[in-house]
């Protein structure tokens, strides 16, 4: 989020190159100061089947959900891996191995089409926003949103590391919802405020 604000604010690219370096230059020291369950969430991603019926248990089980769905699904509440317990957390960590295992291919496509569309509208409302604090909220909740979807759902295929994060709107949580619905009403607000104004 800090990253997409600075660039909306319009940071120099020196400055953001700069701290992009940094962190790849700390990532050493950062490995080296993570607690060993963290490393071995780590080493699981690169390779599952490296503890697989501990760390890499998780990932596994949601990779065999998603294939499992075909291209239709199995149908709604038919799922084996949720409703045999394979999968742990299938209400919100791993949502969309469910639900891809459920509604299928085709589901999946329309899920991340809506995320698409909500994305593209939020990028919208910051384009056409002449106001640069307006254009900086904007552009930091739509990373939070994006940042949230691509890992929740990377993490439920396999393509990133396992952390707990929401899919947004569609994992069960309170606090969450509450979250994401104070964000957009931040957006709708600039959205508001960047529509001309008509006697």
């Amino acid at each position: 989020m800090i990253f997409a604000a600075l660039v909306a604010a319009g940071t120099p690219k020196k400055y953001l190159f700069s701290m992009i370096g940094t962190v790849l230059f700390a990532l050493p020291l950062g490995w080296s100061m993570l607690k060993e369950y963290q490393k071995l969430r780590m080493l699981v991603f690169i390779n599952p089947s490296l503890d697989p019926l501990g760390a890499g248990y998780n990932v596994i089980q949601s990779r065999i959900a998603v294939g499992a769905g075909g291209i239709l699904g199995k149908g709604f509440l038919e799922g084996s891996q949720s409703k045999l317990h394979f999968l742990p957390e299938p209400h919100t960590d791993f949502i969309f191995s469910v639900f891809s295992e459920e509604f299928g291919f085709v589901g999946a496509v329309i899920v991340l089409s809506l995320f698409a569309v909500l994305l593209w509208r939020i990028v919208r409302t910051a384009l056409r926003s002449g106001d640069t604090r307006g254009q900086i909220i904007v552009a930091a909740i739509s990373a939070w949103i994006w940042f949230q979807v691509f890992e929740n759902i990377a993490m439920s295929v396999g393509i990133a590391p396992v952390t707990g994060l929401a899919l947004p709107f569609i994992s069960y949580g309170g606090s969450s919802l509450v979250s994401l619905g104070a964000a957009l009403g931040l957006v709708q607000s600039v959205h508001v405020s960047a529509r001309p104004q008509y006697d």
